[in-house]
């Protein structure tokens, strides 16, 4: 096997993954990383995952490319745009819709990145290098523990920005990553440049102040984690930051100065939103049952969250909504078989409409055998 590789196979790879509707593309070695596992322990450490337990248990694989794979030995990481085509606040007054992340109202992203990615490998193996030259690949969205952000940042796609996001000089806030491992050894690209200079716009936009410093996110308190990872039922502290994002929360992307060399135009036309995902009706959400929820979200990254997580949402929404026309349908849902509905319904519904709150109280509170809901039915606030 030869010891070398075509000389412009980088830059091919590169045309390539722009045919395949990849909006950044660059390598890096493997090694090019070092402090990302570093800090990924120091926030395990302090907790600031929240329940994302399975960060913490493949801690040691997330932290390096070679922690996952020994005999990686450069990567390509690689980004597609999904930049909105309108602005992603424009919803923040509608008290009667859900704001949906813009990430989320298309094609689910892990399946057409994924996709294109597989293409990419498909066509490295096949026709890019040859096959006198031996050599192993394996493709990565974010589904695995690999550390997307460091790796694009080390492969001049852009820098991880004061939200902790990637922000890259053409696309903004508006990247999906993912990444290809290979045993190939490749050349490296000029590392991205911290340009965020003293900007702090995505900080002050943040509802649950989720970010305790510049560059540093603590996931218990960011809204994208509440509304999507976490299990049970969302703390008081931050129902009302929350507003109407009832998935996910693009405040601080939103706000980026970035952004405005981002073209919407250059969007994976994959990702293009749904009718029914850009500004869902609050009662319509709430009036969801199992059935419903599939079939709303299929094929939408939505669907993994399930019916209670997605009804919780809404119920925190309708809560913060004013309208006392949202009370019937909160009402209807204090009987849910589920206590994180159950719970979050009562919240909403003293919200709303303080003297139904307390005759459904007379009549329910005695027999609720879950103690969350009890602490919900106890601690409402009339006001």
């Amino acid at each position: 096997m030869p010891d070398d590789k075509p000389s412009d196979l980088e830059s091919r790879v590169k045309a390539k993954a722009a045919e395949l509707g990849f909006a950044a593309c660059g390598i890096a070695r493997a090694d090019a990383a070092p402090l990302a596992g570093e800090r990924l322990h120091q926030w395990l450490a302090e907790g600031r995952h929240g329940d994302m337990i399975w960060m913490e248990e493949r801690r040691d694989q997330r932290a390096s490319p070679a922690g996952l794979w020994p005999a990686v030995r450069s990567v390509i990481a690689l980004g597609m745009s999904y930049a909105p085509k309108d602005d992603p606040l424009r919803l923040a007054e509608q008290g009667e819709v859900g704001r949906i992340s813009v990430y989320a109202q298309g094609a689910d992203y892990h399946d057409v990145i994924k996709r294109q990615l597989k293409a990419l490998g498909r066509w490295l193996a096949s026709d890019a290098v040859g096959v006198e030259y031996l050599f192993d690949l394996k493709v990565f969205v974010d589904t695995a523990p690999v550390m997307e952000k460091p790796l694009a940042e080390a492969a001049g796609l852009g820098w991880q920005g004061k939200h902790t996001n990637l922000v890259s000089r053409t696309e903004g806030s508006w990247l999906f990553l993912g990444a290809i491992y290979t045993t190939l050894e490749l050349k490296g690209d000029t590392a991205g440049r911290d340009l965020c200079g003293s900007c702090d716009a995505c900080q002050r936009a943040c509802p649950t102040d989720a970010f305790p410093a510049p560059y540093r996110l603590d996931a218990r308190r960011c809204i994208s984690y509440l509304t999507i990872e976490h299990a049970g039922v969302i703390p008081e502290e931050f129902r009302a930051g929350i507003g109407n994002r009832i998935y996910g929360c693009d405040d601080c992307l939103a706000v980026c100065p970035w952004n405005k060399f981002a073209a919407a135009a250059n969007a994976n036309l994959a990702f293009a939103p749904r009718a029914e995902l850009v500004a869902p009706e609050i009662a319509d959400l709430i009036a969801l049952d199992d059935a419903g929820f599939r079939q709303v979200f299929a094929g939408s990254p939505i669907k993994r969250i399930g019916r209670d997580k997605m009804v919780r949402n809404a119920l925190i929404a309708a809560g913060n909504s004013g309208d006392p026309a949202l009370s019937e349908g909160v009402a209807a849902l204090l009987g849910d078989p589920a206590p994180v509905v159950r719970g979050t319904a009562v919240w909403a519904l003293s919200r709303l409409d303080a003297a139904r709150f307390a005759a459904e109280k007379a009549q329910r509170r005695g027999s609720e055998n879950d103690d969350g809901v009890r602490v919900e039915w106890d601690r409402a606030n009339l006001s």
